[in-house]
């Protein structure tokens, strides 16, 4: 305390000290009240299920999008795979005439052996790459007629085979799985 306060708490109170006093209550900084902040309400009911509408659509809307791109994913791997099978058909293709070939220079008789054995060796071989590719033969004398994977030239009335039996092959077919890549030429008996 200063010395002017000092002695002015030592005098007794007088109607000019009481104003004194209340001029320095009202120059003095007043203490700071502490506002207190009114509790936030609670969100109304419609906020409420506003959110959670938006929400539940968002998650919605994520699990189309996951579909749609799982879907995609499986398209594009059957595309791949599909082209994959074509272009295998395709190339397997363009060897079936050196297949014809060889197979009509093994049918034909020959003096020379060693001519005939390097035929067949060439034959054994080729067939080897072409099951390895996955190419199967098809149309084989006593098979059921199928118009899907047969080419009937030729009609024959043979009561040892029956109705809708392959009674001569003039052109071994071939295939991948399910896709054809040449059909058979055959003669049916009825």
């Amino acid at each position: 305390m200063s010395k002017k306060n000092k002695e002015k708490k030592d005098q007794p109170v007088t109607e000019e000290s009481a104003s004194e006093v209340e001029e320095i209550q009202e120059e003095a900084p007043a203490e700071e009240t502490v506002e207190k902040e009114a509790p936030k309400e609670e969100p109304k009911e419609s906020e409420l299920e506003k959110a959670q509408k938006a929400l539940a659509q968002e998650h919605d809307q994520y699990l189309r999008l996951a579909a749609e791109y799982d879907n995609f994913r499986k398209r594009s791997r059957k595309e791949k795979e599909a082209l994959y099978t074509d272009v295998k058909a395709e190339t397997a293709g363009k060897f079936l005439p050196v297949y014809d070939d060889l197979e009509r220079a093994l049918a034909n008789e020959t003096s020379d052996e060693a001519y005939k054995k390097g035929v067949e060796l060439i034959m054994a071989e080729f067939r080897k790459i072409m099951t390895g590719l996955g190419v199967e033969e098809f149309g084989a004398v006593g098979e059921a007629f199928d118009p899907n994977a047969h080419n009937a030239v030729m009609h024959v009335e043979n009561e040892e085979l029956g109705e809708n039996v392959i009674a001569q092959v003039f052109q071994k077919g071939f295939r991948i799985g399910d896709k054809v890549i040449r059909h058979a030429v055959v003669q049916v008996a009825n």
